[in-house]
């Protein structure tokens, strides 16, 4: 039960990372850190219950979080190249 609190507070933190930071690295950060939370119920729940496909989704997890943070980190150096800032609410290329 203690493994659930702690993911639940390690997913709390991660999103309210996400949507008060203004820094792009740093939300990156937090996603990454919501998405352990996730991993880390996944790998109780399936080592508690026996069942090996809760830990097949975490390996899934981990490397789509991998492929997410170097295609997040490309973009955000393409953009400090352009703009020389990473405060997401200032860039506005992406927008229409």
């Amino acid at each position: 039960m203690e493994i659930i609190v702690l993911s639940l507070i390690l997913f709390g933190i991660g999103l309210f990372g996400a949507l008060t930071r203004k820094n792009a690295i740093a939300i990156l950060m937090a996603i990454e850190l919501m998405l352990n939370a996730v991993n880390l119920n996944l790998a109780y729940f399936s080592h508690n219950l026996s069942n090996i496909s809760g830990q097949v989704f975490v390996l899934f997890i981990i490397a789509a979080a991998a492929a997410e943070a170097v295609i997040g980190l490309a973009i955000i150096i393409n953009l400090y190249r352009e703009f020389h800032k990473i405060d997401v609410e200032e860039i506005t290329l992406l927008k229409w």
